[in-house]
């Protein structure tokens, strides 16, 4: 008897623990949403990386047609066991 009791109080902490992350993983990814504000497009020179415009045009230092600069990526966050 007391070893269905204890099989039934860990499947109760296993069950409670899943629905617990479960629950603050999406508290998480709903508060992201809100704060994150779209990004503000940028141009640069490929060969002077320095120069940045916030409007398409030429490098003012060699005349290239300056490229939108893509938004540094964040690393993935490691996953904690």
């Amino acid at each position: 008897m007391k070893k269905v009791m204890l099989l039934a109080i860990a499947i109760l902490v296993a069950a409670a623990t899943v629905f617990a992350i479960d629950l603050h993983n999406g508290k998480i990814a709903a508060d992201t949403t809100k704060k994150s504000n779209p990004a503000k497009v940028q141009y640069t020179c490929t060969m002077h990386p320095e120069v940045l415009s916030d409007k398409p045009g030429k490098c003012p230092k060699c005349g290239m047609t300056l490229v939108k600069k893509e938004p540094a990526k964040k690393k993935p966050e490691p996953v904690k066991m």
